[in-house]
């Protein structure tokens, strides 16, 4: 097949989602596809290149001149609604490369939109967090709580909150507007967990979807030459956070339920700081931004387990998989794509979210019952075989097979049945 990837953004500029979309696009033309990605213009990147087998098209955007419209620089988002030149951008590459399937990440879909409607190439979109529904994309209603469902009068304040008023109110409507049209002209969506698919309203109602979670190479566990910064990390074994160290992230809880350890070994941070990272840190927590992947691959063969506690529903972290193919176990808040990835006393433990108390007792157990630690260390290693390219994407070109078909031959599936299949 002939197959366009469209991302907002992709590497240089990295992310969970920008890595996704490279190891998918990768997977994909290693089994035969044409592959192309369309992203957004990054400074000192050209305008075409090769990326392995994968041509990348780097394209310009109405919105991303606009910088006072992004908070940072290096990730100027594409709008929930079309973009006018994105659109033309998109019209012309669509014309050059003729696709069967364009398979859409994040709110680049929206500039698609009208093209679909015109009809043409299949559209395949992944949700790789809540943006159907929500404006701030986390489904956290004012930062503080999980939201019970969008309404105007509730998104309005929330996001404008984090926006300011005039642009909440553009991003507010323009994503209700171009969700009431996805749902009714996207060929297929794929949420990357049951949470993500519940919370957008899949479940509930007719547009065709799949529970597909993000996948990891499937060499993730082997390990290239070690980096220097490697001689930072503390040497006698570390509990392990990877992430954005923010609120969202449950950063505080994190720190609070480590004061609470008894005979606690070195608690290392490595993630990015935002706004509201902490500015003091307990004694034998280790912080570290910037790492590379494969120095962070490294720290987690170090580890001694992992610790991910989101207050927020995380729609399907990928740093857990990561976790799992160097063989460790993971403590998780049960929220969001969570209990999806982590099966609860066999490959971690799982805990309530802002439970600091339940977070140090989850950890305190792991670092006392060396048997039960070994056990879930073996069950990960075993279990992330299912979470790897060749399970994962073999389910992606499965979808591309089934809207390519004649909308009368399609399979129905019911979306109890959807919802209701392993995403992991």
């Amino acid at each position: 097949m002939r197959i366009l990837l469209l991302s907002q953004f992709y590497p240089p500029v990295i992310g969970g989602e920008e890595r996704h979309v490279r190891n998918l696009g990768r997977a994909l033309a290693q089994r035969g596809h044409t592959v192309n990605v369309g992203t957004f213009m990054h400074p000192g990147s050209p305008d075409t290149e090769l990326d392995g087998a994968v041509r990348v098209h780097r394209l310009r955007g109405t919105l991303q001149r606009l910088s006072n419209l992004h908070t940072d620089s290096e990730r100027r988002h594409a709008p929930p609604f079309p973009d006018p030149e994105l659109l033309l951008a998109l019209k012309r590459l669509i014309a050059k490369e003729r696709p069967d399937i364009v398979h859409a990440h994040n709110w680049i879909y929206a500039s698609f939109l009208p093209l679909r409607v015109l009809g043409g190439a299949r559209l395949v979109v992944t949700l790789h967090d809540y943006g159907l529904v929500c404006a701030k994309k986390n489904f956290m209603h004012l930062g503080t709580h999980l939201c019970d469902g969008p309404r105007l009068a509730k998104c309005l304040p929330c996001a404008a909150a984090h926006y300011g008023a005039v642009k909440a109110t553009a991003t507010t409507l323009g994503n209700w507007a171009s969700s009431f049209v996805a749902r009714r002209v996207v060929d297929r969506f794929i949420a990357v967990s049951h949470a993500v698919a519940r919370h957008t309203g899949l479940t509930r109602g007719r547009a065709p979807y799949d529970v597909i979670p993000n996948f990891v190479p499937d060499d993730v566990g082997v390990l290239g030459s070690e980096d220097s910064r490697l001689q930072e990390l503390p040497k006698n074994g570390f509990i392990l956070f990877v992430g954005d160290m923010m609120r969202l992230k449950g950063i505080d809880v994190l720190l609070k339920a480590y004061a609470q350890l008894e005979q606690a070994p070195p608690l290392v941070l490595i993630g990015r700081r935002v706004a509201d990272t902490p500015t003091e840190f307990p004694p034998n927590v280790h912080v570290f931004s910037n790492w590379p992947h494969s120095a962070i691959m490294h720290a987690w063969h170090r580890s001694l387990f992992g610790v991910l506690p989101s207050v927020g529903p995380e729609a399907c972290a990928t740093v857990i998989m990561e976790a799992m193919a160097s063989g460790k176990a993971v403590v998780a808040t049960d929220v969001g794509g969570m209990p999806d990835l982590v099966d609860h006393g066999e490959t971690g433990l799982l805990v309530p979210p802002s439970d600091a108390e339940a977070l140090a007792r989850a950890m305190q157990t792991l670092l006392e019952d060396h048997a039960m630690l070994a056990r879930l260390e073996a069950t990960s290693l075993a279990r992330v075989e299912r979470l790897k390219a060749g399970a994962v994407v073999t389910r992606i070109e499965q979808v591309y097979r089934d809207v390519s078909r004649p909308f009368a031959s399609r399979v129905a599936i019911p979306a109890q049945q959807r919802s209701g299949e392993p995403s992991c």
